[in-house]
């Protein structure tokens, strides 16, 4: 009699944006000021409904800032396989947060199974993790203590120096991503993480720009037809939300990753938090029975 497989199940997908003045304003006690309150008041819903469905192992999709790697060195996908990750002095300290703990045999059964399905991924054996990692996690846990409350596999987008990758090429990859999840031979609970975005510019005559019609039909679509997003060129994504706003790229990944059968628990958009359009979209994973995650 054949025995039954155990293998890992992928609860929920995050997106989120990693605007660095979010974690300072979490860092900095500023969260019930009256600037903040309305994005924070935002989270809460989906941060209550969170901590009540942890996941052991957080993929968490972005893109560094020149702190791990310069513009020397740009790889179009990257997968960080250590067992720790250090949090990086952007310029002014490091946050005060808890490293990163790894998960490395994750990570190595991601990388293989990528690498198998045509994504010739960038390995990291050490990496120090900037806002645009820190700063989702915060948004999920915003009191972590001594330690955040689950491992993390970072998977890094150039979302930085052209050319970046397609929009299709980000949904294949989470596509990817979700069955290599899915195969892991081991009982564990994973979620997945999209960030960065909404629309913003922060340099360039266009400095400051929200285009919150172009935001909220992205909302819309990344739930309901994430085809349709793939559509866009790099050139739609710049011209519509910005030159930081190609950012959006990586929730293609977390949503191709989190398969068709949803259901979103919440979704938030605020404007301004430091020039940027900032939301949060979040999908419960619906196992096979119809069931909700326990």
């Amino acid at each position: 009699m054949q025995e039954d497989v155990i293998l890992a199940e992928l609860i929920w997908g995050l997106g989120t944006s990693h605007v660095p003045s979010i974690g300072a304003a979490m860092d900095n006690h500023k969260t019930e000021e009256p600037y903040w309150k309305p994005l924070f008041d935002g989270y809460a819903p989906a941060r209550e409904w969170m901590a009540q469905h942890k996941p052991d192992v957080a993929i968490i999709v972005y893109n560094d800032h020149a702190n791990a790697m310069d513009l020397g060195m740009t790889p179009m996908f990257t997968i960080g396989t250590a067992a720790k990750y250090n949090v990086a002095d952007e310029g002014w300290g490091s946050r005060k947060v808890p490293p990163v703990i790894g998960h490395p045999e994750l990570s190595e059964h991601l990388l293989v199974n990528l690498v198998d399905d045509g994504f010739d991924m960038t390995v990291c054996q050490e990496l120090d993790v900037d806002h645009g990692l820190t700063v989702p996690l915060s948004v999920y846990c915003p009191d972590p203590g001594t330690a955040w409350p689950c491992a993390v596999v970072p998977i890094l987008v150039n979302v930085l120096q052209y050319p970046q990758p397609t929009a299709a090429r980000c949904l294949a990859l989470g596509e990817a991503l979700g069955k290599a999840i899915r195969s892991y031979p081991e009982d564990i609970k994973v979620a997945v993480f999209g960030t960065g975005g909404m629309s913003h510019q922060l340099a360039g005559a266009r400095a400051g720009l929200i285009n919150e019609k172009f935001d909220r039909m992205f909302l819309e679509a990344i739930e309901t037809d994430p085809a349709a997003l793939t559509a866009l060129t790099r050139e739609d994504y710049i011209r519509e939300a910005g030159s930081e706003g190609i950012e959006l790229i990586m929730w293609l990944v977390m949503r191709g990753a989190i398969g068709s059968d949803i259901h979103r628990v919440h979704e938030a958009y605020h404007v301004p938090a430091s020039n940027t359009a900032t939301a949060l979209a979040l999908f419960e994973t619906v196992p096979s029975n119809g069931a909700k995650n326990a």
